[in-house]
Parts: structure tokens; sequence; C-alpha cells
């Protein structure tokens, strides 16, 4: 199979979505592997390392996308690929639709076979999100320690603290993988964490594996209320696979908090659980409403493109080569996780959760 890989064009997104080494691994078993040049430079992979893999380099996205049978991508289209996807192409991609329906129409009208990251499900866990997800909980936490700053309108809190004063408070909603992670920076750096969710269970694996420091809680409307009042920061990690994430804290909360409260969304992908969230960049990453800072960035990975262009090919390579070995039909036929991951195909919708 002929496979593409583009250089990402969203707002500094810079990570890339196959090492050279994954790229060795497509050649190894005979496909042809063509890489945009510049492609890997800001994760740390030259064009020269793609070429040693096997790969060949092509100057532009639009001859990317005109010669490949499947495009492998970090994050969806944006409109200026729209125009490029073709009808029977594989698009194996985060494409977090639910959030989107201008890349809905888009992607029905292509007729490209759309696979997302994102719901490619094995036993009730998310293998091709889970990496990125352990990214973002783990940079929710530092994103947030920076915005509480004062000189970026933050309350001016240490999250540690220091002897004779006490730590800062977090609130994480959710006790997923984004929600583990992020209680355990938060708590490493010293600082006091409600994470509250409402699966019993999960609450209960994680009070066994945090410190003392970690407190968990069942999630309800009436507790949240409650936290929000002198919560410092509050990270949002709630996910429904596919479809758009519940507004746990809808605008007329935000009276509640103190000023310079930070709120770090990292289900803004899926919509986002606060009802005040809207997708920023890394260029201009947060904004104010009333009194408090909204961090929303929607592509958080892509500031640490190394770690997370590493961690991502750990995980999706081996499906990659699955669907560049059978074809997409015959890969989703003998492998019920990929198959979960096909949301649209030839202009047909068939993950309905994306239109939640």
């Amino acid at each position: 199979m002929i496979v593409g890989l583009p250089k990402e064009i969203k707002n500094n997104e810079s990570r890339v979505a196959i090492t050279p080494g994954g790229v060795f691994e497509l050649t190894k078993n005979n496909h042809k592997v063509y890489v945009q040049k510049g492609a890997g430079f800001d994760s740390g992979f030259g064009d020269s390392d793609y070429i040693n893999a096997g790969a060949e380099i092509l100057p532009t996205i639009e001859d990317v996308y005109a010669i490949a049978e499947m495009i492998v991508k970090v994050k969806e289209p944006i409109e200026e690929e729209y125009k490029l996807a073709k009808e029977g192409q594989i698009i194996f991609t985060y494409f977090h639709f639910a959030s989107n329906n201008n890349l809905i129409d888009a992607m029905v009208n292509s007729k490209a076979v759309c696979i997302a990251y994102e719901t490619v499900e094995v036993d009730k866990t998310l293998p091709l999100l889970t990496p990125m997800s352990e990214v973002a909980g783990r940079m929710a936490v530092q994103q947030g320690a920076k915005y509480l700053e004062k000189p970026i309108k933050g309350k001016g809190v240490l999250l540690g603290g220091v002897p004779g004063v006490k730590p800062g408070k977090v609130l994480i909603l959710g006790g997923g993988v984004v929600g583990v992670q992020a209680a355990k920076m938060a708590a490493g750096l010293g600082a006091i964490v409600n994470i509250l969710d409402i699966n019993l269970d999960r609450l209960r694996y994680i009070n066994d594996i945090m410190p003392n420091n970690v407190i968990t809680e069942f999630s309800s409307e009436y507790n949240i209320r409650k936290h929000i009042k002198d919560a410092d920061l509050i990270v949002g990690g709630v996910l429904i696979p596919g479809a758009k994430a519940p507004k746990l804290i809808t605008r007329d909360m935000l009276k509640d908090m103190q000023p310079g409260t930070v709120i770090v969304d990292v289900a803004v992908d899926q919509g986002g659980c606060i009802e005040t969230t809207k997708a920023t960049t890394h260029e201009d990453p947060i904004y104010i409403i009333d009194d408090v800072v909204h961090y929303c960035v929607a592509n958080m990975p892509g500031a640490v493109p190394y770690t997370s262009t590493i961690a991502l090919t750990n995980v999706t390579l081996p499906y990659v080569l699955q669907l560049a070995n059978k074809g997409w039909e015959k890969a989703c036929d003998e492998n019920a996780p990929l198959q979960k991951g096909v949301n649209i195909v030839n202009g047909e919708i068939i993950c309905q959760d994306i239109l939640k």
C-alpha cells in the first residue's frame, strides 16, 4: 500500500504521525511511504532520517494526498485539507467529529474512509487515545500551575505551597486517564487534590493508588458547586467515547469561583465539559470570563512533540500495519477494536455517536 505522511498544518501542531522507526517497519513490509518535506522536523526527526528508513520525500501536502492510498495523521484535517481527501482514501487520525459539524460534512462529501484513533476500543479502553491523554493530563497541571501566576491574571498561588503556607487546591473532573495523570502531577507538587467521578469502582482504584493528598469523591452537581468555590485549578477530564462531553460546569457557576481561578479543559476536543469552553491554540492559549482564566488548547500534546510523537507511534503502528497489510475492510473484519474506529465510509456515517 502507498502510505502518505503529511506535515501537520493545525496551529502550532508540531507532532508527526509516525517516527522514522515506524516508517522502517512499513517499508520492511514492502509498503511505499511518502513523507512531506519537513514533516518530522519539529518532533526531532529530519528528512534524512525518513529517507534512511526507506521513505521518499515529497515537497507539498498536495503531493502526499494525491499519491497516497492511506493518509496517516495526528490531528483532524482542517479546512485547507478538506479538498485534498479523495474517494476511497483511508484517513487514519484523531478526528473528534462530535465537536465539528463542518468536518463531518467535508469527510462525508469526500467519500474517504475515515478511521478515528479516539474510537478504537479494546475492553472498554481507548488504546490510541491513552498516551495523548497521559500527556495532556500531566500538561494540564503544568500549564495550570503556570497560569495561576499573577502576571498572567491567575490567583498568585503556588500549588505546592511552602512551609507555613497551605498548598493550592486542585479539582479534577473525571477519573479516567487524564484525571489520574493530572492527579499524579498535582499530588507530586504537594497540592490538595479532589478528584470526582461517577464510577465508584474507578474511585476505589484511584483511592488505593494515590497518596493521601488525593481525595476521591462522587461526582454530582452539588459536590462540583461545593468545590469550585475554593479551587485554585480546575481540570476538566471527562470523556464519552466519540460523543460530546457533558457540561459539568455552567456559565452561571463561574460567579462562585474566586477571581484568578484557572480552568484547564482537556475535554475541549469533544466540545469541552465547561459551558464556557472554546478551543484555543498554543499561540493564544487563554481567555478570561468573569475573572476566571480558561486554558482550552485543543492539541496540548503538540507542545511536547518529541515525547508525544514517540508515544503515539508506539500505539498506532500495529494498526497502521494491519490496515496497510490487509486493506481496511479485511483488517476491520478481523479486528473488532479497529472496526470501532470506522466513523465515516464512502459518504455514510457509520459511528452514530459522532452526531450526539
